[in-house]
């Protein structure tokens, strides 16, 4: 791409970021970055291989050194200063990320606002890392716990959320005093390289944040096999999520993994159909239906299936799928031809089963990756789209009769990241929330992402948490002092 439509041209980089310097890797090995709706090549990065990861790794290692000295309100400043400037740049940073994801412009612009508000959040928490006092068990004991930074830490993030998976992570860990190196992904490495120049204009010293790309094997296999390196946070699939793990046990790593979903979105018969139906617009076709707590299954009361599926077809009429930059486009291009891929196998899947295609194309009309909304009916438990995450704008709807038998529909998966439900009815209510077996559950609204609440999941969706309090605790260690003699 020969000129990007930035305001401000520095923010674009094709180097890594470590130690404070721009660099390339070694070898002078490149990957190619192209743009998912155009298929044009917006241009290329660092090929790191394990001695680069290395080198990134002794940098945060020094950097921690002077951070984790450096004092709580110190670091605060820092990262408020950083989150000023991502909206200071919000117009160029959304750019820049509908250019490499895809997603439409206004949800770029979403996003970065998104993103920007957990460093305001850890700007915040960073002044508040509060230990305890406990009564000693003898009249001359003091039993105080402080609470310390882990160490040196490593985050791989996903290109769904390029900015936002980022800023969860680093802001938290910033915020308690750790340095951090940062493995975007492939597909979306120049977000990541922006943030870090802001990091850099922010005066976060060098090694603190450091972004690296490249290969994720061999990244992920040199962060885990570190001693340097005391936590992990990875947001992705499970599969890979398991990898890492095994890895981590090594050097006994602390880990925090954010992983595959397979979130249920339940309409029973007192619930508002209007409001359902706007939370299922916002929750499955937000980002092109590319999150990990997009609704995955729709289970519909038989008394409101028919209404419910007609208002859904209705609004989802109203999508106008284009290029992200495209004034008024609300659905762009999935990020690359696997994503397409599976959409059409899942859709393919389901009508082979007996479902019935009520609204939009067949996927296999899809024009490079661009695909069309689908609202598939008559979906059953056992088809790809209940069993695995579409990951596109493909909904099913599974009809249901009574409450237990939502209940046992919506936690038959491995996956517990989030869910979601309509009912008008106080009592159901409590019932329903209790009973789902979810880190998070959203109870007639769609979209429950905030960074003041602790985001995870359970089962094979995951450990730990992010934002919230909890975040910050992830890049923590306590420390029990036990005086006597006093």
């Amino acid at each position: 791409m020969s000129q990007l439509p930035l305001q401000s041209a520095e923010l674009f980089h094709q180097n890594c970021y470590v130690g404070g310097e721009w660099v390339a890797a070694t070898s002078g090995a490149k990957l190619e970055v192209d743009n998912p709706a155009s298929g044009e090549i917006i241009g290329n990065i660092p090929d790191f291989d394990a001695s680069d990861t290395q080198h990134a790794i002794a940098a945060a290692a020094e950097g921690f050194q002077q951070w984790r000295r450096t004092s709580a309100t110190t670091r605060s400043d820092h990262l408020y200063r950083w989150y000023q400037l991502m909206l200071d740049h919000s117009d160029d940073l959304a750019t820049l990320m509908t250019l490499e994801q895809g997603k439409p412009l206004a949800e770029a612009k979403g996003e970065v606002l998104y993103a920007a508000s957990f460093l305001r959040w850890f700007a915040e928490e960073a002044r508040r890392a509060y230990g305890d006092t406990i009564p000693g068990s003898t009249p001359d004991q003091h039993i105080i716990v402080t609470r310390q930074p882990v160490g040196v830490s490593a985050a791989i993030t996903p290109w769904n959320f390029p900015a936002a998976m980022i800023t969860r992570k680093a802001g938290a860990a910033l915020a308690a005093g750790c340095s951090m190196v940062v493995k975007p992904a492939e597909a979306t490495p120049y977000t990541a390289l922006a943030l870090a120049h802001l990091s850099q204009q922010a005066g976060i010293p060098a090694g603190v944040f450091n972004v690296i790309t490249g290969n994720p094997v061999i990244i992920g296999q040199t962060l885990t096999s570190s001693p340097t390196v005391r936590k992990l946070s990875f947001t992705g699939s499970t599969a890979v999520g398991r990898k890492l793990m095994a890895q981590c046990a090594e050097h006994i790593q602390k880990v925090s993994l954010e992983l595959g979903g397979n979130a249920p979105f339940i309409v029973f018969d007192d619930a508002d159909l209007d409001q359902a139906v706007a939370g299922a617009m916002a929750s499955k076709f937000r980002n092109t239906g590319q999150t990990c707590v997009c609704a995955n299954r729709f289970l519909v009361q038989d008394g409101v299936h028919d209404a419910f599926v007609s208002k859904l077809a209705d609004a989802m009429s109203k999508l106008q799928l284009g290029d992200g930059f495209a004034e008024g486009t609300t659905q762009s291009a999935l990020i690359n031809r696997a994503a397409v891929e599976k959409v059409q196998q899942h859709y393919s899947n389901a009508i082979q089963q007996g479902a019935t295609r009520v609204f939009g194309p067949e996927p296999h009309d899809a024009q490079g990756n661009f695909v069309a909304p689908v609202l598939l009916t008559g979906i059953n438990p056992d088809m790809q789209i209940c069993q695995e995450e579409t990951f596109g704008p493909l909904a099913g709807i599974i009809r249901f009769d009574n409450e237990a038998q939502a209940i046992q529909l919506a936690n038959d998966t491995p996956y517990g990241l989030a869910a979601y439900f309509y009912s008008q009815n106080i009592h159901r209510v409590w019932r329903v929330a209790d009973a789902l077996e979810y880190g998070m559950v959203g109870i007639n609204e769609g979209i429950i992402s905030n960074p003041s609440a602790p985001f995870g999941g359970v089962k094979e969706s995951g450990l730990g948490r992010e934002g919230a309090r909890e975040g910050m605790a992830e890049y923590e260690e306590s420390k029990y002092l036990c005086m006597g003699g006093a």
